[in-house]
């Protein structure tokens, strides 16, 4: 473990690996879905970009913490890519760096009402209570499910008028969550056992977990399809119809081989194709 003020790696800055160990891809995908939720619900440009900023430095506290929590793992079982366990950056700045872009995201959700402070602080206290020991229990896809079935009332709640989101797209957000969470892990299952870390995925097995996320999310794309009522758009056919073959093909390469890379990409594929049916209905 690195002191606060260790030195970043030759050709790297301290912002470089701050940003490194935010989980740049989730985070940015995150903030672009809160912006692509925002203009669907009709969020005034001026409240849509606090609604944005807040979530995304919500994000970057969330990934910062994660890694800084984690710098130790990381390094015991060698991972030079994390920032953190590389020595580029100290866990205790990062960790510093992650309090206050969580007082910045609350900052800047409360101009949103009290209604979008509660539902983002309540976010982003599961998120960390993950970070800071839920991933080693029974109940590690807890935080997922609170989380992502918060986040599509992200967008109603930033409204002048807020209100949550109806219950058909909290549960599409939940499974989302939950698929996000059951896939992540499935690559690194032997370097989180030898560590000490067993969450739910780690107990249900690659396998399994790859499966019962797949269900998930065609279970999510259903409740899309029909929840709204009013009969069902060509779009909500065609984004249905491309998460149930992508769940479909993500099942089927899991039975057919040991779950690695491949499912996890086929898995996100899937999430996101249900994010984006979520966003047109």
């Amino acid at each position: 473990m690195t002191d606060a003020t260790a030195t970043p790696r030759a050709g790297g800055s301290v912002i470089g690996a701050l940003w490194g160990a935010t989980h740049p891809g989730p985070t940015l995908v995150v903030t672009v879905l809160s912006l692509a939720l925002g203009i669907a619900a009709g969020v005034e440009p001026g409240r849509l970009a606090l609604l944005v900023v807040a979530v995304f430095a919500g994000q970057v506290s969330v990934g910062l913490s994660n890694d800084a929590i984690d710098g130790a793992r990381d390094a015991a079982v060698g991972r030079a890519d994390k920032p953190i366990a590389g020595g580029a950056v100290s866990p205790e700045r990062a960790l510093g760096v992650a309090v206050g872009a969580v007082a910045v995201a609350l900052a800047l959700s409360a101009p949103l009402g009290l209604g979008f402070l509660a539902a983002h602080a309540v976010a982003l206290a599961s998120a960390w209570a993950y970070n800071a020991g839920l991933k080693s229990t029974p109940f590690s896809i807890v935080p997922f499910l609170l989380s992502f079935g918060l986040f599509p009332s992200f967008a109603t709640l930033a409204l002048a008028h807020p209100a949550l989101a109806p219950p058909w797209a909290s549960l599409a957000g939940a499974a989302l969550g939950a698929a996000v969470h059951l896939t992540n892990v499935v690559r690194d299952l032997d370097d989180d056992r030898r560590t000490g870390v067993r969450g739910l995925p780690h107990r249900l097995g690659a396998r399994v977990s790859v499966l019962v996320a797949a269900v998930g999310i065609v279970v999510g794309a259903i409740a899309v399809l029909v929840g709204p009522g009013g009969g069902v758009s060509v779009w909500g056919a065609v984004f249905f119809a491309a998460v149930s073959v992508v769940a479909l093909a993500t099942a089927v390469v899991a039975l057919v081989r040991p779950p690695g890379r491949l499912v996890f990409q086929l898995t996100m594929l899937a999430a996101l194709l249900l994010a984006m049916q979520l966003v047109f209905a």
